[in-house]
């Protein structure tokens, strides 16, 4: 059953990818995509209104400024709570080097923003969001430790759910304040879901390279 679940997910993802191959052909190929011509309404209708003035906030939880210092405090906690080098290691390099990915592959596709809005670090390419791609990871990898060292499965559920939400408004913030394409945002939560998997993945190796004692075996 688990086989056959995993199997579904891995076809789920590879047309995701797919889909987003193609969003990047024609945004290169200098095309319109049609999801953010249909979705510009919305954006419109929102301008000047307290939504706005909401997102405007919430998006900052999702800057530089605010995830810089947090990571090296969480990841500093993380080294405390699991009295491990390796959880916070994880957590640190991994937001950082999911900023370097995210700055790679837009320089890459070299999309226009729909606006600049430096004030809410909207300044150079669009695709992907970093504000729906490294939240996803950092706030991805604290729910993924959080819920190790939580007593109860309601409460890591809760917080697991919680952190999710907080992503997901990160990211559609930039749609809204008008500083992404909503194929941005999505792309955005799409690489940072794989990365965060791979982050995952890399941690679970090690430790099981640590073994029992906490040293890596030969």
């Amino acid at each position: 059953m688990r086989q056959k679940r995993n199997y579904g997910l891995l076809l789920f993802f590879s047309a995701v990818l797919l889909v987003i191959g193609i969003w990047i052909y024609r945004i290169v190929s200098g095309s319109v995509l049609y999801i953010d011509t249909a979705t510009r309404g919305l954006v419109e209708a929102l301008s000047g209104t307290a939504t706005f003035t909401i997102f405007r906030w919430i998006t900052e939880l999702g800057s530089g400024e605010f995830l810089t210092p947090f990571t090296i405090i969480m990841s500093l906690v993380m080294w405390y709570v699991f009295r491990d080098w390796l959880p916070g290691l994880v957590l640190g390099l991994g937001t950082w080097s999911t900023h370097g990915l995210n700055i790679m592959i837009k320089q890459i596709v070299e999309r226009e923003r729909p606006s600049i809005f430096i004030a809410a670090n909207a300044e150079g390419y669009s695709f992907p969001s970093g504000h729906a791609m490294i939240p996803m990871v950092c706030y991805g990898l604290l729910a993924y430790f959080a819920a190790k060292k939580l007593l109860s499965n309601k409460s890591a559920l809760t917080v697991q759910v919680s952190l999710a939400l907080l992503v997901f408004l990160i990211g559609i913030s930039r749609y809204i304040i008008n500083v992404h394409y909503l194929s941005d945002v999505i792309a955005g939560f799409v690489f940072g879901f794989i990365y965060l998997m791979v982050l995952i993945y890399l941690y679970n190796w090690v430790q099981a390279l640590k073994g029992p004692t906490g040293k890596t075996s030969a």
